[in-house]
């Protein structure tokens, strides 16, 4: 004889405990998405041009913007990331602490140049630097700059001057 499942034959007590967990589950994957959501959504948006390709990057000035980062996002929709932006040119370190994407990270001068692209895998607390001295940062989904032919020597089209900040 061949059983077949029915949510009558569950136990009385467990039934209501599994739709409660259900319900717990799917509450807290729309308060982290909320919260996701939220937290970009308070940054400034512009887009930027690189070789022709256009990407929009949140915007991110303040010490506290910028150490918080990507941290705690487990996605990046196509053509987005982020923009960090310094107030002068510096030796620039960036590491992955709490950031679950695979990024790419553009290093750029302040006259719009890439100094120097790297990849840098998730959670790994490796410092990445820049090869010279830079004003902003880019960071991309991992392999975006290098998908579109972009290299170190291209220009940022979109960045603010130093000056304007």
């Amino acid at each position: 004889m061949r059983r077949t499942w029915k949510s009558d034959h569950l136990n009385p007590t467990i039934e209501p405990l599994m739709l409660f967990s259900a319900k717990a589950l799917f509450a807290l994957v729309v308060l982290a998405f909320a919260t996701t959501v939220t937290c970009a959504a308070e940054l400034p948006v512009t887009t930027l041009t690189i070789k022709g390709h256009k990407v929009i990057v949140e915007v991110v000035n303040t010490p506290e913007q910028r150490a918080t980062g990507l941290m705690n996002r487990f996605s990046l929709q196509p053509d987005h990331g982020m923009l960090f932006v310094f107030e002068q040119p510096q030796p620039l370190g960036f590491w992955m602490k709490n950031t679950y994407v695979p990024l790419s990270i553009a290093f750029v001068d302040a006259s719009g140049k890439i100094v120097n692209i790297d990849d840098m895998k998730p959670l790994d607390e490796t410092t990445h630097w820049s090869s010279g001295l830079a004003a902003y940062a880019i960071e991309m989904k991992q392999g975006w700059f290098a998908g579109k032919g972009i290299i170190a020597g291209d220009i940022v089209q979109g960045i603010p001057p130093l000056s304007q900040r």
